[in-house]
């Protein structure tokens, strides 16, 4: 380990998505001194900190950071893998330890969440960190760039189409709790919200035309493109030629018929988010907004139907 390593803390570290955060701790040489969940399947820990401490409670968790730090050992960064709706305090948790805050999307649920987040940004001088990492893969920055550089007036027709198919067990969890995830628009969708808005501006129109606990549909006018977007966990809406591949996730997103292939690619883009976070440019509260604003805004549309411009995946 460096005398450059920073020390790591993570909350939620049995869930699915903490591997990929240990692996970025580990490959950018620092620290996992402690970490917490109240699941105690966390074997995985062993193959990066064997000799990290870990807690199955808040209470004591919370004592060993304050004792670490009265002991001389700081606290750094504070990564976030919690079920959505305890991102906020858990990043509270981080900030007032003297942490800056790696969350998980979606940052926080609510729009307002993050006003009173910048608050307390300010109150202890600490940063809150966003993974966001589709805006580091390589297909959607070169994307960016050809939007970016073509005619300014130009406006484009978008389809984004997500499946990502779920067992039974996913409306039982968490994640089917509309309270705890904010729905299957906010949950599996929110960094493709924030890649358009980053790539084609703001929202100016949001309609949603299906909305279930499986799946959504809807429509944006955003300033340079006309989006159909789909959402869904369910394995029937899957195109047969991808289930006839033995598949089971689909992801495409095309522009003017043109399809954007970013398939691969993203197993390295956290230990890049990180990267970039432990050089001081990690993405902020302010360029979450819009994307929280899209996802709240959809979570809380009364659905018009299949009427106007749809997507052709929604009438399944």
């Amino acid at each position: 380990m460096s005398n450059n390593s920073k020390n790591f803390a993570l909350i939620g570290v049995a869930g699915y998505i903490a591997e990929r955060h240990l692996r970025a701790i580990k490959e950018t040489n620092n620290k996992l001194v402690a970490s917490l969940d109240k699941f105690d399947c966390v074997g995985k820990i062993d193959s990066y900190f064997p000799n990290s401490d870990f807690f199955t409670e808040f209470e004591r968790f919370d004592r060993h950071i304050d004792k670490l730090k009265r002991e001389g050992t700081k606290l750094d960064y504070v990564s976030i893998c919690t079920p959505n709706y305890l991102h906020d305090s858990h990043i509270r948790f981080a900030l007032r330890h003297g942490a800056e805050a790696i969350c998980e999307k979606p940052v926080v649920l609510n729009p307002w969440n993050i006003d009173a987040l910048q608050e307390i940004e300010k109150e202890t001088g600490r940063k809150v960190n966003n993974i966001l990492q589709l805006r580091l893969h390589p297909s959607i920055i070169e994307l960016k760039n050809r939007i970016d550089n073509g005619p300014k007036d130009k406006i484009y027709d978008v389809d984004l189409s997500y499946i990502t198919s779920r067992g039974n067990w996913y409306f039982i969890s968490w994640k089917g709790d509309l309270q705890k995830s904010g729905g299957v628009a906010t949950n599996i969708g929110v960094h493709f919200y924030d890649m358009l808005t980053w790539i084609f501006g703001d929202v100016e129109e949001n309609i949603v035309h299906i909305s279930t606990q499986s799946k959504a549909a809807g429509y944006l006018k955003l300033k340079r493109a006309n989006v159909r977007w789909f959402l869904s966990v369910d394995y029937n809406d899957i195109p047969l030629e991808i289930k006839g591949n033995g598949q089971r996730t689909y992801r495409s997103i095309t522009v003017n018929g043109n399809e954007i292939e970013f398939s691969g690619g993203f197993s390295d883009l956290h230990n890049l988010s990180y990267q970039e976070i432990l050089k001081g440019n990690g993405f902020g509260l302010e360029e979450t907004k819009k994307s929280i604003e899209t996802v709240y805004k959809i979570r809380n549309a009364t659905p018009v139907g299949l009427t106007g411009d749809y997507h052709p995946f929604a009438k399944v």
